[in-house]
């Protein structure tokens, strides 16, 4: 214990980019004090990172935020598709897809949506709804050491503009400080996997004519795959800003002082082709895709979250989404414990869910990258289940099979075959539209704050033995009756059975994590339900 310290949090989060954002977010509709600390002075200026998928669009939607970050993303609404060409200008053009949800079918499964916001424009969102919801922000303040014990964290940060230093004891401290994270070395925490992948340079650039030559194929990255002058091509704004992804090859001699001005505007016109294009070039990146994830999620109170944990190859943007996930899957769990509603032990649950995700997103990313020939990348997928599962399969259908869930299936594998929520434990539950007080939610706007148990209105059985638990307990937990009944909390629209859905029966029961992961069911009705629910809660949240 630090007895001398200058601030005291219950959580500490070091990195303030979409990760770090997320997880401050999070935790503030939680309830749990915190202080984020970035060494940058602000949010990222540079477009990339756009492709928020499924599930991070929902976590976003239960945190108040997706609409905001829709608005920040309108310019790029109708950009869908993803295009492979020699040029441009030729007629060797083929659309890999063209819409992101063709049919709409997708609305099967959630109430939400992808959405391509660039990362420029979507940490500002996260970090003016943050600070509404109460959260503590600090850009230009650095790490510069922490240590561990028994009770907590104290760490040293320094505010990069006035020298001053500050000690700070924390609870917890959570990394989301990138992929070459000081705290993940410090920890000795090793990776796996193949490593750097390939090597790119971003370049940003300005071109009014470039428009012109598009037309009306709005699509999210277009790959050109001239082999003097290959690259990404990824619109900003669809009208004069554009970004270009140039391979790099620093394994052969090539600086990145080489990339100047005058060869990326000729790199671009050749790939385009359109020779007498106007490029003018406003600002290059370097960045390296890699697979590489951390053999464990953590040590001791200190967790990692996103590239500290994980690198992923961009193709399919299931980096930054897992990172998002992480952090979502994380926050409910540090409440908890904070709150003493649940044991310690709840956080071993972390890593035991979420790093088996991230070895399966990261072999499908690596072969994602394959198929789609991404430029500057030569390599195959590996063997293994990297190339099982379609794009909606990984980033909504994955699971746990182990971690703060009972009765999930150990041997299934981390992402199925095939797309199907139907309420197992250890998966995203299921979504279905209900009616409540003249109103329309889906069943996902139930979960965030509490542990949520579903069950029939036409028994009563269920909703009062969770009051008596919830009470005996301490724990936030709400019990909706769904159906025509009366007395219902929610009505099935269109007369659809939830209990169907959700894999049980009318005398059944699920309960649903506050993450909105299905943590155990009843298919049938239970001798005593108060009994019954109760060992369930004391297993889940490791109490003694």
């Amino acid at each position: 214990m630090n007895e001398n310290a200058d601030l005291r949090v219950p959580v500490l989060i070091v990195g303030g980019s979409l990760v770090g954002l997320s997880t401050s977010l999070f935790l503030s509709r939680l309830g749990v004090r915190h202080l984020l600390v970035e060494k940058h002075s602000s949010t990222s200026t540079h477009p990339r990172g756009r492709g928020n998928n499924v599930r991070t669009m929902e976590v976003f939607r239960t945190a108040g935020a997706e609409q905001l970050i829709r608005d920040a993303a309108s310019v790029l609404a109708d950009n869908h598709g993803i295009l492979q060409a020699g040029s441009l200008t030729g007629d060797d053009q083929e659309w890999l897809f063209k819409e992101i949800d063709p049919g709409g079918g997708l609305a099967r499964f959630s109430p939400s949506g992808w959405c391509l916001c660039s990362q420029n424009d979507l940490e500002p969102v996260l970090v003016t709804h943050a600070r509404a919801q109460g959260s503590e922000l600090r850009f230009s303040t650095e790490l510069l050491s922490f240590e561990q014990d028994a009770d907590g964290v104290t760490a040293v940060v320094k505010d990069r503009e006035t020298g001053e230093h500050t000690t700070v004891r924390a609870d917890y401290l959570v990394a989301a400080d990138g992929p070459r994270s000081p705290v993940r070395e410090q920890l000795g925490i090793g990776q796996t996997g193949p490593g750097d992948l390939f090597h790119n340079v971003s370049i940003t650039f300005r071109s009014r004519r470039l428009a012109s030559v598009v037309g009306d194929r709005r699509f999210i990255v277009c790959y050109l795959t001239n082999p003097e002058a290959d690259g990404a091509l990824l619109p900003v704004d669809n009208v004069e800003r554009w970004v270009f992804h140039a391979p790099w090859q620093p394994d052969r001699g090539e600086t990145l002082e080489d990339f100047t001005d005058e060869r990326c505007a000729e790199h671009i016109r050749k790939a385009v082709g359109a020779p007498d294009l106007d490029v003018e070039i406003t600002g290059k990146a370097p960045w390296h895709a890699a697979e590489r994830v951390a053999e464990r999620y953590g040590s001791g109170r200190v967790f990692l979250a996103g590239d500290s944990a994980h690198e992923m190859s961009p193709t399919g943007a299931f980096g930054s989404n897992t990172g998002i996930q992480d952090a979502h899957n994380l926050a409910w769990k540090l409440a908890a414990v904070l709150d003493e509603a649940a044991g310690p032990g709840l956080l071993r649950t972390y890593e035991a869910e979420r790093l088996p995700v991230a070895r399966a997103t990261s072999a499908r990313a690596s072969a994602r990258s394959s198929e789609h020939s991404h430029p500057g990348y030569a390599g195959s997928p590996g063997p293994g289940n990297g190339r099982k599962g379609g794009m909606l399969t990984v980033a909504l259908g994955y699971r746990y099979a182990r971690g703060a869930v009972l009765g999930a299936d150990p041997d299934l594998p981390v992402v199925p075959e095939g797309m199907g929520l139907t309420g197992e434990p250890g998966t995203r539950a299921p979504h279905m539209w209900l009616g409540r007080a003249g109103g329309r939610v889906s069943t996902l706007d139930l979960y965030e704050k509490s542990f949520v148990l579903l069950c029939d209105a036409r028994y009563q059985e269920w909703r009062p033995a969770a009051e008596q638990v919830a009470k005996r307990l301490s724990v936030p937990l709400q019990a909706f009756g769904i159906g025509s009944a009366p007395g219902a909390d929610l009505e099935s629209e269109d007369g659809a059975d939830w209990a169907a859905s959700h894999g049980t029966s009318a005398e059944g029961a699920v309960l649903v994590r506050p993450d909105g992961f299905v943590a155990w069911r009843s298919e049938s009705a239970a001798a005593d339900p108060e009994a019954t629910l109760y060992e369930v809660m004391m297993t889940l949240l490791h109490r003694d």
